[in-house]
């Protein structure tokens, strides 16, 4: 009996102990499922659009930054997520044939200014120290909510700017120019105030490359129209306003970012290739050395969207003691919302405000009346003195 007693004692705990690793290896498991799902590392989405060139020759410029715009807005990203800055204001320009307009196209087929774009800074608010201070977060307390980035380590940030540059600077608005060391200064900035997760980084303007020369952050990719010694060209002239509409790179950009949706797997890959020397004229360039991911793994909609990981499950949930708290929290919520009323009602001063005696007003005359005294005061002279007493006394 004894010897029974002891094996049932140790079959117990054997299964006891397989149930627990079981479980321990079910519980890691999930784990790891979890890892797996939210390995892309980013929950939200940022783009911050910068045109740095005035006047109306420049027009290309905005109409390269409202295309981004316009493209970014479509795949997900909402305006509380984009930064926008335009140096000049081309829609209300006295030399647009068509205000309130700004077109990408020839023969103006598309408007790309639309009824819905809201610019966060704009004409002589694009400087250098803003653009650096909305990267970095240094701004004044005072700052509205929409002229913040307000990015974190989970947020994967679209950076592209557009103007006239040469090796190593691009201009803004031809009074200042950013070096790429102060560039590359401030992306440091941000990683080490974990204000990005991945950062994508585009800039169409001459000797583009010379721009992310100096970056030395973790987790860039960079793109460029044109290589140290080039020219970005322009694209699409158009003989009713007398300007070009865009330029060639940011055009095909666009051309290929119109065939992609929310649900599309292309990669970064892609993006690489869609202007080519024979179409951009220069040669458009890209950095990836300091990116983690390899870009054919990298879907476009990381940077250009705003694309959720879910999960579909077909367990039931059951939601009844959720609902019990919630009743009772919706009570508490009664309770205070009762009570509120009468802690304010407390704090006034209520029997000094009725007892206290009306404040006597300033007595002061009606509109009309010193019109009036001044018609009375003519009538008496005139019925006194008479017209021909007047040559007298004046």
């Amino acid at each position: 009996m004894a010897a029974t007693y002891c094996l049932g004692r140790a079959f117990t705990a054997l299964a006891a102990l397989l149930l627990l690793s079981f479980g321990s290896f079910a519980a890691s498991q999930i784990e790891d499922q979890a890892e797996q799902f939210f390995r892309s590392g980013h929950t939200n989405n940022w783009a911050v659009l910068v045109c740095t060139s005035r006047f109306w020759f420049n027009y290309r410029h905005v109409a390269n930054t409202l295309s981004v715009y316009r493209s970014v807005k479509r795949l997900g990203i909402p305006d509380s997520h984009i930064v926008l800055m335009l140096a000049d204001d081309m829609a209300c320009n006295p030399r647009n044939p068509k205000p309130a307009t700004v077109f990408s196209h020839k023969n103006m087929e598309l408007n790309v200014y639309g009824d819905d774009v809201e610019v966060d800074y704009r004409s002589y608010e694009v400087t250098v120290e803003n653009f650096l201070r909305v990267l970095t977060g240094r701004i004044p307390p005072s700052t509205p909510r929409s002229k913040r980035l307000l990015s974190d380590d989970r947020s994967n940030i679209l950076i592209y700017m557009t103007g006239h540059g040469g090796n190593g600077f691009l201009k803004f608005q031809d009074s200042e120019e950013i070096t790429n060391i102060e560039l590359a200064d401030a992306f440091e900035q941000m990683w080490q105030k974990r204000r990005y997760n991945e950062l994508l980084f585009i800039i169409d303007t001459c000797q583009g490359a010379s721009m992310y020369e100096r970056f030395y952050s973790p987790n860039i990719m960079a793109l460029a129209s044109s290589q140290v010694g080039e020219d970005s060209l322009s694209h699409q002239p158009d003989p009713a306003i007398g300007v070009h509409l865009m330029d060639r790179y940011t055009f095909y950009v666009l051309e290929f970012l119109e065939e992609i949706n929310p649900a599309s797997q292309t990669n970064m890959n892609d993006l690489f290739q869609v202007c080519p020397k024979s179409l951009c004229v220069s040669t458009p360039g890209h950095r990836t050395d300091l990116f983690q991911r390899d870009p054919k793994n990298v879907l476009i909609t990381d940077f250009f969207g705003s694309v959720r990981k879910v999960e579909i499950t077909t367990e039931t949930i059951s939601l009844q003691q959720h609902s019990e708290m919630e009743s009772s929290f919706k009570d508490n919520q009664m309770d205070e919302e009762l009570m509120e009323p009468l802690k304010y009602a407390e704090q006034l001063p209520v029997a000094q405000i009725i007892h206290q005696k009306p404040k006597p007003k300033d007595w002061h005359p009606p509109g009309g009346f010193i019109l009036g005294l001044w018609a009375l005061i003519i009538m008496v002279f005139f019925k006194t003195y008479g017209i021909k007493h007047m040559k007298f006394i004046f």
